[in-house]
């Protein structure tokens, strides 16, 4: 059984989590990032985030490709309402 075999019903929902999780994880690792600039931590640091965050974001939405363009639109919805939470909850 492959991804796109799923009903919509279970995938859409499923890949908009997805996405919100993604994007949580993508925007938390961007705020440390901009942290470390700033407070001119070690240079491999953000260097080892930045990599990581889009790393996680490409296998994540690749992932919601095999799933089909619904989801991958779905993924892409969670990520931004991610970013619309964290941005609300900044200090």
């Amino acid at each position: 059984m492959t991804l796109d075999t799923l009903p919509l019903a279970i995938i859409l929902p499923a890949c908009f989590v997805g996405g919100v999780g993604l994007g949580y994880a993508y925007f938390l690792a961007l705020r440390e990032t901009a942290r470390l600039i700033v407070a001119q931590g070690h240079p491999l640091i953000g260097l080892a985030l930045t990599l990581g965050r889009l790393s996680l974001l490409c296998a994540g939405f690749y992932v919601a490709v095999l799933a089909g363009g619904a989801a991958l639109l779905a993924a892409l919805a969670g990520v931004l309402c991610a970013k619309v939470i964290l941005l609300r909850a900044a200090p």
